[in-house]
């Protein structure tokens, strides 16, 4: 098996960096920034890029994927879907009215 060269590897990484989504809520701290600078690193590894390609193509996931009971619990089934529905709405410039969030209410 031939070793994969730095510049490879950087490459790689800098192609995964582009496809890495933006994150709406910290605009000054991207990840795909950190992972830009990294490709440059003289000592890359290759377990590096394939953890970040893991990483990105959401292969634990995929992997072991959540059951209905865990993503339902039932103390509030409906937390995770809230949650969801929380952050895109706020990723809008969305916000829940102040007396929802005082009285509880979704």
């Amino acid at each position: 098996m031939a070793a994969v060269s730095t510049k490879q590897l950087s490459q790689k990484l800098a192609a995964i960096a582009e496809s890495w989504t933006k994150d709406p809520f910290r605009p000054n701290l991207q990840l795909q920034t950190f992972l830009k600078s990294l490709a440059a690193h003289p000592r890359l590894t290759p377990q590096a890029v394939e953890a970040t390609r893991a990483l990105r193509d959401n292969d634990m996931y995929k992997k072991y994927p959540l059951s209905k009971k865990m993503l339902r619990p039932a103390s509030s089934p409906l937390h995770y879907e809230r949650l969801v529905e929380g952050y895109e709405k706020s990723a809008q410039g969305i916000g829940r009215p102040w007396w929802k969030v005082f009285f509880g209410i979704w």
